[in-house]
């Protein structure tokens, strides 16, 4: 699913949110300890504020993509030495371009829910539409 601004959505699942707080040294606890944990419910309501899109391709998938498309383009009239040497740096850079397309479409989104609480940075596969 696409979140869009604006868009009404509910958490899809019970999440738990935990972080270390700045606590002085006068903490009875001590500096540095946890000072709890925020449990936010299934189904509470919000509206998506903002949608981010991280798309981020390294030269070597930029480099593949190019060189596959010369190879569909122009692969069949190469000579064979050049169509070769093309395919072997084509299937160098294979791993960079498989490691891309597994996480090429990841979206961020900050979520102020009805209850006044804002998630921000959050995946948006852990909502729904309301």
């Amino acid at each position: 699913m696409t979140l869009k601004e604006g868009q009404r959505v509910k958490l899809a699942a019970d999440t738990r949110l935990t972080d270390w707080a700045a606590i002085t040294q006068d903490s009875p606890n001590g500096p540095g300890a946890v000072a709890g944990s925020l449990l936010l419910a299934a189904g509470i309501e919000g509206t998506v504020e903002r949608v981010v899109e991280h798309e981020q391709q390294s030269q070597g998938a930029r480099e593949y993509e190019r060189l596959a498309s010369l190879l569909d383009a122009f692969g069949r009239d190469m000579p064979p030495a050049s169509r070769k040497q093309l395919e072997e740096q084509i299937s160098s850079l294979e791993p960079e371009w498989t490691a891309y397309q597994e996480q090429r479409r990841r979206v961020t989104v900050r979520v102020r829910f009805d209850l006044g609480l804002i998630l921000d940075d959050a995946q948006e596969d852990v909502f729904t539409a309301a």
